[in-house]
C-alpha cells in the first residue's frame, strides 16, 4: 500500500520539515508502519504524534489524530499539549504545591491558579533521544534533571511506541529516580475519528463508552473537590454507550466547571495495575472505532473545549470540540490527596504503565 519513498508516506508529512537542532539536540519525524501499510507519525519533540493513518468501513484512509506538519508549528502550536507526551505530572496540582518528606515544593502556575501537565516547559516541550527499532517501534528516552520544572529527583524516562499489525498503538512507559519524587505520565492524544479536515467535524455524534462507575468532581478551577462520585444519574454516565454531545452542555455544575467534559474517571478494575478496558468511541459516519486499554487507575475525558479553529497538518483546522482525549493516568492533585492511589516513586522502584489505543471499524 505505502511506498517507502519519503514523499509517499500515507500521512503526506515530510521528514525535512521536522529536522532542526534545538539546544544541540536534533529533531526528526519517525514513521511507524505496520504490515497492513497503515502508519503512525511521531516527532521526538515532545513525543508529539502528528498522524495516525487508519481506514474507515470502506477502506478509505484518513488521519485520526490532530497534529502539525512542521517542527515550527509543533513548537508554536496554539495548543501546546496537542497530541504530546505529558510529564512529570499529568493533569493539575492545586496551586502547584505539594509536600514530600516534610519539604514543600512549588511548581510553576500555568493554568489559572494551578500547575498543569508538568509545567510550561514539561515533557511536551523537550527534545527526546529517539531510537527507531524496526518499522513498527520507536523508543524515546530522556533524563529529567533534578529540579526541572520544580520537581525533586532526577527522573530517567523511556517511552516506547509500537504500532501493531492489529492497528493498535501501544504506549509503554518506564521511569526510575535517584530520589523520592512524584510521577504521573500520560499522552495527550487529540483523537478525531471522522478524520482531520477543514474544518474537522465535531465530536458531538461520536458514540462513547467509558468503563467507570465513578468520576472525580472538580471545583471551578478544575481541582478535585476530594469526593469520588457515582456517574449514575449524571451527564458523566457513559457506562452505556451514548453520543458525546448528548449531555455535553447539560445544566450541571460539573459540566460548567469543565466547560464540557474535562474530568477524571475512576476506571473499574479487578486489581491494581491490570491492563483492562477503559473506553471505546465509534464514529457513526466513517464506521471507525477506537478502544482504549490501560494499566492506569484513571482516564481523563477531555472534549476539546478550548480549541479556536487553529490550523493543523495538511490544511486541517481544529474547531472547538473537534477532538476527544482519553488521557490514561493517576488522579489529578494526587500528591495532596493521600487516599488517591499513590504517585510517589522511590529510588529502586520502577514506574511502569501501558496504554493501548486499538483502531478498527464497526463489524
Amino acid at each position: 500500500m505505502a511506498n517507502t519513498a519519503e514523499t509517499a508516506n500515507l500521512c503526506g508529512l515530510k521528514r525535512e520539515n521536522f529536522q532542526t537542532t534545538i539546544h544541540g539536540k536534533k529533531t526528526d519525524l519517525y514513521i511507524l508502519r505496520n504490515r497492513k501499510g497503515y502508519e503512525v507519525a511521531i516527532t521526538n519533540y515532545g513525543g508529539a504524534i502528528c498522524a495516525i493513518m487508519v481506514p474507515d468501513k470502506d477502506g478509505k484512509v484518513a488521519n485520526v489524530i490532530q497534529g502539525h506538519d512542521s517542527i515550527e508549528n509543533v513548537i508554536n502550536s496554539p495548543e501546546p499539549y496537542l497530541s504530546t507526551l505529558i510529564g512529570r505530572f499529568g493533569n493539575r496540582i492545586c496551586k502547584g504545591q505539594f509536600t514530600l518528606n516534610g519539604k514543600e515544593y512549588q511548581l510553576a502556575i500555568n493554568n489559572g491558579p494551578n500547575a498543569l501537565h508538568g509545567g510550561p516547559t514539561g515533557f511536551h516541550a523537550k527534545v527526546w533521544d529517539a531510537r527507531q527499532m524496526g518499522p513498527r517501534s520507536l523508543a524515546l528516552h530522556r533524563i529529567s534533571s533534578y529540579g526541572e520544572e520544580g520537581f525533586t529527583g532526577e527522573l530517567d524516562v523511556t517511552v516506547e511506541f509500537t504500532f501493531t499489525d492489529q492497528n493498535e498503538l501501544v504506549i509503554e512507559y518506564l521511569a526510575t529516580t535517584n530520589k523520592k519524587t512524584i510521577v504521573n505520565l500520560t499522552h495527550h492524544a487529540f483523537f478525531s475519528l471522522a478524520g482531520t479536515a477543514d474544518p474537522t467535524p465535531t465530536i458531538d455524534d461520536l458514540i462513547c463508552e467509558i468503563n467507570a462507575d465513578f468520576y472525580i468532581p472538580t471545583d471551578e478551577t478544575s481541582i478535585p473537590t476530594g469526593e469520588i462520585r457515582k456517574v449514575e444519574g449524571t451527564p458523566f454516565d457513559f457506562r452505556t454507550p451514548k453520543p458525546v454531545g448528548k449531555d455535553i452542555d447539560a445544566d450541571d455544575e460539573q459540566i460548567k466547571n469543565g466547560a464540557g467534559y474535562d474530568h477524571c474517571y475512576v476506571l473499574n478494575k479487578q486489581e491494581e495495575g491490570e491492563l483492562s478496558f477503559a473506553a471505546r468511541i465509534t464514529d457513526p459516519n466513517s464506521g471507525r472505532t477506537m478502544e482504549c486499554y490501560t494499566t492506569e487507575p484513571g482516564v481523563q475525558l477531555y472534549s476539546d473545549n478550548w480549541a479556536t479553529g487553529y490550523k493543523g497538518a495538511n490544511g486541517a483546522t481544529f474547531p472547538r470540540r473537534s477532538a476527544v482525549c482519553f488521557e490514561c493516568q493517576h488522579f489529578p492533585d494526587s500528591p495532596n490527596r493521600p487516599y488517591f492511589p499513590s504517585v510517589i516513586l522511590n529510588p529502586g522502584q520502577r514506574y511502569k504503565q501501558k496504554t493501548i489505543y486499538r483502531f478498527g471499524v464497526v463489524e
